[in-house]
């Protein structure tokens, strides 16, 4: 009964704030996956045992606000999708939706693996950078270094998720399926941009 309510009320504030909604949904879910992050680092070691560990909670807002601010722009990608990679043909009647093409979904994963991928994995390493505080030297030393690993990994998870986002899923939670499958994507990235950020300080 509680998803249910929940789900109900997640409908009305998509139906009434969609963009609002799907920025604080893509952000308490980004947010979650990098808490999430921090409780394996210190569980599998991947801390620095010579310090202390303790929460790093302005880490964990970075991602809220990555989160919140991709939110809109993939939820406007979504529409567009929808509008321009069509799953179904052409309606013959109101009760016939016509079956999903294999073919035409294929494309759409393609146009969202070849076009929204690229530029939301750029937005998240420079982003990141920017609000860590990094000059444009080091933040164009992380580009060169982590762009290419973390979008070949990203080509070998996401596209199955997307297919099964963009086949099964309602437009107004596609978002939300892509942010909680993004958990651990996010954990992904979460770890390896820690890493180098650690890399980083002690180079400095």
């Amino acid at each position: 009964m509680a998803n249910v309510a929940l789900a109900r009320v997640y409908q009305q504030s998509f139906e009434s704030h969609p963009y609002t909604t799907l920025a604080f949904t893509n952000g308490a879910l980004n947010a979650l996956g990098d808490a999430v992050a921090q409780v394996t680092q210190r569980l599998v070691g991947t801390t620095n045992h010579r310090k202390k560990w303790h929460y790093d909670i302005p880490r964990t807002l970075r991602f809220f606000a990555f989160g919140f601010g991709m939110g809109p722009v993939i939820g406007r990608w979504n529409f567009f999708l929808e509008r321009h990679f069509p799953l179904r043909p052409v309606r013959n009647s109101p009760t016939d939706p016509g079956k999903v093409s294999i073919r035409a979904l294929a494309r759409r994963v393609g146009a969202d693996q070849l076009f929204m991928a690229p530029i939301g994995l750029a937005l998240f390493i420079g982003s990141m950078g920017v609000m860590e505080g990094r000059d444009a030297k080091h933040i164009k030393q992380r580009y060169n270094d982590l762009y290419k690993p973390a979008l070949i990994a990203n080509w070998q998870v996401w596209p199955v998720a997307q297919l099964v986002n963009f086949r099964f899923m309602p437009l107004p939670y596609r978002v939300p399926f892509q942010s909680t499958c993004g958990v651990f994507w996010t954990l992904y990235l979460s770890l390896l941009n820690a890493k180098y950020a650690s890399l980083l300080t002690l180079q400095q």
